[in-house]
């Protein structure tokens, strides 16, 4: 075995001196740019842990790895669509030319250095995250490379490979190596040696630096040793010849490396040294006649992790055309997984990258693969067993094409993508942080070697496309750094360090964003973060520093760019754009002791910025989070907001202040000025333990309008509602107007404000003060807030001695003050003896009061002199009964009282305690306001169980004796109510409803559906007799709805009806009845009886206008016979026809026979066309004939006189001969469109197909490829073709009335179809049917193959034409012609229309004809797309 030579590791730099000094210049690097370096894995897991989402890889373990069938039919359950924040970021024009660094996308105009000084607007992820990566030239390679070209004829570079060492190949055979100060440190091979073996196509490394292998575009690889330029190894047979090295890889065994052929085969290539002699084996671990491979990609591990578990499997990934491998080299090969590709597009290139990642505080290698706009990862572990399990984890959906996937560290992948855009890419939350424009870089593509057109261009298709686009050996990553071959340079990309980035933004003068992303540092929330190393509050109190640079800098700044002339509110908005953000991010970095020392007195110097500084504040002071605000910034606050009379803003940041440091009595002052009461209370309390004199205050102002009975004005009503609220919070150990009152002043503060209350006269009391002045003010005021606040008190007493002894004595002061005096109402007496009843009615009470204080009240609420209040009067004694008052009254007198005052509630309330329900309906129906409420009660007393039968019989026996008034009041309750509980008992109800009119109301009710009562109508036992009453009833009260009654009633005798309705001599009822009755001809004679009165009268009169009352009542009594014959004609033979419709025709007719004599009939044209409308409703059930020869029988228009019917019988010719051209019109037009229809069917069923592509969609071998068996090509209209085996293998083929009919795999498994229906009017178009399947053998079959046999020709339509036929039915919307001649095909029954009965579909088929949406559609048919 050959021992490779162990080179020292040296950290070296790509970067020339001179680029190092230009970088340096442009940016503040924390760490050197020059150094590749690995991120510590172990650092992350430290401080990083917090960042990785356990959720995301939260996904079941496979057990055995998946077979590529089961991967291909499992259902993918991780479908979340991935949508980046902003698809259309574009460019961003700021870069900086000095250095090389697109930080941002490249522009025109990126050389101009005005262009900096632009103001641009920002896209988000910009603003966001700031510029991500740096992208800089690497200037000496680039001009070695161009010098190389053009002095020794090197050619173009075309591949590149990163180490310590910078490797580039290029097309003249040459490589050369650069070392970390870009200074050419070898170049190896010749021109001669490149005009035999090509350009250079791939390059790899190996780990320490000692070898380089080289693949050339002939297929020879050459292995050379670094240290000494020496050519240690020439390969030639390691592969098939003829074809291009595409990918050549060490491993992480120096002697083991892997290389992928343009032929799509990978070969494990084994060094060895016996006896002095270097040696290569060839082994080949997948052909490229089995799929061909096209990206290849081992698993390295860093130099810390050379002892992780994985490591021993020497795993190697390998994309194909349309599947990934996963396979171990050690001990033995072994696949471990095979993943297929979804449906993509062929031209998209297979992408492979590992990286260790950690996971659930493990690291483990994770696999990136992709082609097109999807990338899959997939976590690779293993187990105790040693066995190695894949784990798919959430994908990332893109919108764009990849080229290039390049993990820069665990977090953080760069996309590629065909248009050349750098996409940076946060893999846990797949947010996309930066785009890069890099069409500069010029990059080499390897389209040449995929199409291996050194050899002569012997590969496949596939491949060759694949290939347009294909860059791998133009891009290498090393230590966190990616570099870009171009054509005549090349370009490293970097992750900036944080304070890079900071500073990046601060330069393109974005202060606000470079503090939003600095804050984003801080708080870890930053994404793809460098720089940053140690424990959390480190990595802060470091941000924090720098945070704190920036906020001066943008105090200056905000100062310094203000515009020093012009409106104040030009200034004010200036500021009000900076100054809150300095205050926002002292907050958050909790330095006050910075915001109010030297950031305020920075601000102070422009008045403007001052005054913006401290409005900045006021959220903070009003949600309490900005405590301990200096003496002098809190004068200035309030001073400042009192300037701009903004007194409410005042008001409520002084309750939120510490207000003892400032001057209380200027403060006090100003408050009381500007009624600022609120402020003015809370700075008694905190800032003097002061808690009566606010209430001093605020009473002298109340008092004296409402002693003298004045209005109060709307400011002293607000008085005397915080003075309510302060006694109640002081009352209850609550400061006012928010937090709590000191543990230790809660009870001198109560006994202080009770004192007050109670009492006797004022401090500067007048002689004429009336005594208690404060409890009389707050009576005054508001009697019902002033009792409760006193309840709530009452409520929080401890029973001790001197707590009762408080209640005792404000109670009397109550009494005394409010009993005694005649200056309250009702409402107030009733408030104050309903507080008193709620106290007495607890069952600790301790209080007395006398109980002939309530007879008083009682009295003077029941006073009968006094109209005027009545239901506020009833309302207040209500309540003090329900507060437990009743005790305190006689009942039998309290009853009197209120009966004799109209109290009707008082009484319902008494008798409700007293189970006499019976007298409370009397208590309803007197009040007028709720007599409607009676009907609820008595059905709740009838229908809640816990009411005794003797309670309910009395209840019913009271409705019942008031049942007149009942249903005078409401009939449809009424009647709900009989018919819900005594439906039994409604003959005896009606015989005590002696008036007809309210036995009408309530019958009406009671039976007529449509009065809407909710009882079910056929449950009731009601009598024919009772009905036929309500019948006669109605004729009496109501005779015009008796028609449209009868219509819905039921349960009434026929024969009884028609006499009462003879009675009353209803004759178009009466003509209703007898055809309900089944006497046709009798409802006949009496209509006509009534038209031709009618015709009479009309004929006398004399009027002949066209709104002439009788004509109106003529046409409709002719309409109604009409609809009567209609209506019965169906069922009628001839002869009984005839004896109908005749007799109103010679009814109609009469008289325009008898005024014919008299010159110009009246009304004549109205009659005639009546006469008209009676001739068409007769043709329906008449033929024609008779009608004419009934007409010519006339004696009058028999002898000649046609003249005056010529235009009746005008009019029947007409609609005969309309009626013919649409018949004649419709075959026509029918018959064309059978000929259009046929022609298509022929041109459709006759048309060629043409397939997508040349090979088979399942077993994707070219059709041509497949010799072993006579196999035909089935082709689909959707344009996928396959070999029939395959098919048959699926299952896509079913019989059907003999025929094998055969089904597209990917169309119908792509759509979840399953089996074939029968029914052909379900198939979808471009997915089944052999009328979409061309089949044609591979092989030439014979003559006799039953697969090329015609069809023979028989009349009917075979499943291909049926099918057609389908389509061109669904062309149309609604009935189609087509269906039309289908359904008449049917109707005639004829053998040649047989065809059209494909078209039906469904169970049931209905006439079109019959529907009554039937039109037909005369245009046009559509014309359908070749």
């Amino acid at each position: 075995m050959e021992n490779e030579p162990d080179h020292e590791n040296v950290e070296q730099s790509l970067c020339a001196k001179t680029a190092e000094e230009e970088l340096n210049k442009s940016f503040n690097l924390e760490t050197s740019l020059s150094k590749f370096s690995y991120i510590d894995l172990d650092k992350e897991l430290e401080f990083k842990n917090d960042l990785i989402d356990d959720k995301e890889f939260d996904i079941p373990q496979v057990d055995t790895p998946p077979t590529l069938e089961s991967i291909l039919n499992e259902t993918d359950d991780e479908e979340e669509s991935f949508v980046l924040e902003d698809p259309t970021l574009l460019n961003i024009d700021t870069i900086d030319s000095h250095s090389y660094d697109t930080s941002s996308v490249a522009s025109s105009d990126s050389g101009d250095r005005t262009n900096l000084k632009r103001k641009k607007r920002l896209p988000d992820s910009f603003s966001l995250h700031g510029s991500v990566m740096r992208h800089s030239l690497l200037k000496g390679i680039s001009a070695q490379i161009v010098s190389a070209a053009d002095k020794v004829d090197a050619g173009l570079p075309t591949a590149i490979a990163v180490s310590s060492l910078i490797a580039v190949g290029t097309s003249h055979g040459l490589a050369l190596i650069f070392d970390q100060n870009q200074a050419l440190r070898l170049c190896l091979g010749s021109t001669s040696v490149g005009g035999q073996y090509g350009a250079v196509s791939a390059l790899s490394i190996n780990n320490d630096c000692s070898r380089l292998l080289c693949g050339f575009a002939k297929g020879q690889i050459t292995m050379w040793d670094l240290a000494s330029g020496k050519l240690l190894r020439s390969i030639t047979d390691a592969h098939p010849p003829g074809t291009a090295i595409l990918h050549i890889k060490f491993t992480d065994d120096p002697t083991l490396a892997i290389c992928n052929d343009s032929g799509g085969s990978v070969f494990e290539l084994t060094f060895k040294r016996v006896m002095g002699v270097r040696t290569c084996e060839s082994r080949c671990l997948f052909s490229g006649s089995k799929g061909e491979v096209c990206c290849i990609e081992p698993l390295h591990s860093k130099p810390d992790l050379k002892d992780h578990p994985i490591t021993q499997f020497s795993l190697l990934a390998m994309a194909s055309l349309t599947k990934i491998l996963v396979i171990g080299l050690k001990p033995s090969l072994k696949v471990w997984m095979t993943f297929p590709y979804g449906r993509m597009d062929p031209s998209s290139v297979p992408l492979l990258a590992w990286h260790f990642v950690a996971v659930h505080n493990c690291v483990n290698p994770m696999l990136a693969f992709c082609r097109g706009d999807v990338v899959h990862f997939l976590l690779v572990k293993r187990d105790e067993s040693g066995a190695i399990h894949v784990t798919k984890q959430k994908h990332l959906h893109l919108y764009y094409d990849l080229i290039n996937f390049t993990w820069i560290n665990s977090r953080t992948v760069v996309l590629l993508d065909s248009a050349e855009k750098l996409h940076v890419i946060d893999r846990q939350t797949q947010e996309e942080l930066e785009t890069v424009e890099i069409s500069e870089v010029q990059l080499v593509y390897n389209s040449s070697h995929f199409k291996s057109l050194a050899t002569g261009g012997n590969v496949s298709q596939a491949l060759a496309l694949v290939g347009e686009k294909a860059c791998y050996q133009s891009i290498s990553s090393y230590g966190g750094q990616i570099f870009y071959l171009g054509t005549r340079s090349v370009y490293v990309m970097m992750l900036r360090s944080w304070r890079e980035r900071v500073d990046h933004l601060l330069k393109q003068d974005c202060l606000t964003e470079a503090l939003a992303l600095a804050w984003s540092f801080h708080e870890g929330k930053a994404k793809a973060v460098v720089g940053l190393s140690g424990d959390a509050s480190k990595r802060k109190a470091v941000v924090a520093d720098r945070m704190v640079e920036i906020l001066f800098h943008y105090a200056d700044r905000a100062l310094k760019k203000c515009p020093d002339q012009g409106k104040i509110q030009v200034m004010e908005q200036h500021f009000q754009g900076m100054v809150p953000v300095i205050v926002d991010y002292c907050l958050l970095l909790q330095r006050k002791d910075l915001l109010f020392s030297q950031m305020y007195d920075k601000l102070s110097e422009n008045s403007v910025a001052r005054g913006v500084f401290l409005e900045c504040l006021e959220p903070y002071i009003l949600s309490d989070k900005l405590a301990g605000i200096t003496p002098q910034v809190m004068k200035d606050v309030i001073v400042h907001f009192q300037d701009k009379k903004l007194m409410e803003s005042v008001e409520a940041l002084i309750v939120h202040m510490d207000i003892t440091s400032l001057d209380i009595q200027q403060v006090v002052l100003m408050c009381w000025e500007n009624r600022l009461y609120d402020a003015m209370i809370y700075v008694y309390n905190r800032g003097m333990n002061e808690f009566i004199s606010p209430m001093e205050k605020l009473f002298k102002v109340i008092a004296p309008p409402l002693n003298a009975g004045k209005t109060l004005t709307d400011e002293q009503v607000v008085m005397g509602n915080k003075l309510l609220v302060y006694i109640s919070c002081c009352l209850a150990g609550r400061a006012y107007p928010l937090g709590d009152i000191p543990e230790d002043l809660v009870p001198l503060v109560k006994n202080q404000v009770f004192e007050f209350l109670i009492r006797l006269h004022s401090a500067e009391a007048s002689p004429e003060e009336e005594i208690y002045p404060y409890v009389r003010t707050l009576l005054h005021f508001d009697t019902r807030e002033f009792l409760n606040v006193l309840a709530l008190t009452f409520e929080d007493f401890k029973n001790d001695k001197q707590a009762v002894e408080y209640q005792q004595r404000i109670v009397d002061i109550l009494l005394k003050v409010m009993v005694e005096n005649s200056d309250f109402t009702p409402s107030q007496v009733g408030c104050l003896f309903t507080f008193l009843a709620r106290q007495l009615a607890k069952p600790d009470n301790t209080l007395f009061v006398n109980r002939t204080l309530f007879d008083q009240v009682l009295e003077f609420l029941c006073s009968p002199d006094d109209d005027s209040r009545h239901s506020e009067r009833q309302q207040v004694l209500l309540e003090l009964l329900q507060a437990g008052g009743i005790v305190q009254f006689e009942e039998s007198r309290l009853i009197r009282m209120a009966e004799k005052a109209e109290f009707y509630q008082i009484c319902e309330f008494m008798y409700e305690r007293e189970h006499q329900y019976d007298k409370i309906i009397d208590c309803y129906l007197r009040d007028p306001l709720r007599e409607e409420e009676v009907f609820n009660y008595i059905h709740n007393i009838l229908s809640i169980p816990g009411h005794s039968v003797e309670e309910k019989r009395s209840v019913w026996q009271k409705a019942m004796d008031h049942i007149e008034e009942l249903v005078s009041l409401k009939p449809c309750k009424a009647a709900e109510l009989v018919a819900t509980h005594f439906s039994e008992q409604i003959e005896t109800v009606i015989e005590k409803l002696q008036n007809q009119v309210l036995l009408f109301k309530f019958l009406r009710s009671l039976l007529d559906p449509r009065e809407g009562i909710h009882v079910n109508q056929e449950l009731l036992p009601i009598s024919p007799c009772i009905t036929e009453q309500f019948i006669e009833l109605l004729c009496q009260f109501s005779p015009t709805q008796v028609t449209d009654t009868l219509q819905v009633l039921e349960g009434y005798r026929l024969e009884e009806t028609i006499q009462i309705t003879q009675k009353y001599q209803l004759h178009e009822v009466t003509a209703y009845l007898l055809e309900k009755k089944g006497d046709i001809h009798g409802a006949f004679l009496i209509m006509l009886k009534r038209l031709q009165s009618k015709l009479e009268e009309l004929m006398h009169q004399g009027k002949n206008t066209r709104e002439d009352p009788l004509l109106k009542d003529v046409e409709d009594t002719t309409l109604e016979t009409i609809a009567l014959c209609q209506r019965n004609s169906h069922n009628l033979n001839q002869q009984q026809r005839e004896a109908l419709w005749f007799p109103l025709l010679e009814a109609m007719m009469a008289p325009q026979k008898l005024s014919s004599s008299a010159g110009p009939p009246l009304h004549s044209e109205a009659l005639k066309s009546l006469t008209m409308q009676v001739l068409n409703s007769m043709a329906a059930f008449i033929a024609l004939p008779s009608i004419l020869q009934r007409i010519l029988q006339d004696p009058v228009y028999g002898k000649g006189k046609l003249g005056e019917i010529q235009g009746l019988i005008l009019g029947m010719l007409d609609t005969f001969n309309y009626e013919q051209t649409l018949l004649e019109t419709t075959t026509s037009l029918l018959n064309q469109d059978l000929h259009w229809s046929l022609c298509n069917l022929r041109a459709s069923v006759a048309r060629g197909l043409n397939p997508k592509q040349d090979y088979c969609s399942i077993c994707l071998q070219q059709y041509k490829r497949r010799q072993e068996m006579a196999d035909e090509i089935i082709v689909f209209s959707c344009g996928h073709l396959y070999h029939s085996f395959c098919l048959q293998n699926k299952e896509c083929t079913t019989e059907i009335e003999g025929q094998t009919r055969w089904t597209c795999y990917k169309c119908s498994s792509s759509n979840k179809v399953g089996k074939l229906s029968e029914n052909s009017s379900e198939i979808k178009k471009g997915r089944i049917t052999p009328s979409q399947v061309k089949v044609s053998p591979s092989c030439h079959p014979s003559k006799g193959d039953p697969a090329v046999k015609k069809a023979t020709s028989e009349p009917v339509l075979d499943p291909q034409q049926i099918q057609a036929f389908d389509q061109l039915c669904h062309l149309y919307r609604g009935s189609s012609r087509l269906a039309l001649l289908t359904e008449l095909s049917q109707n005639r029954g004829s053998e040649s229309y047989r065809p059209f009965s494909g078209s039906q579909s469904g169970p049931a088929f209905n006439s079109i004809f019959q529907n009554e949406n039937f039109q037909l559609q005369l245009i046009p048919p559509p014309v359908t797309e070749d």
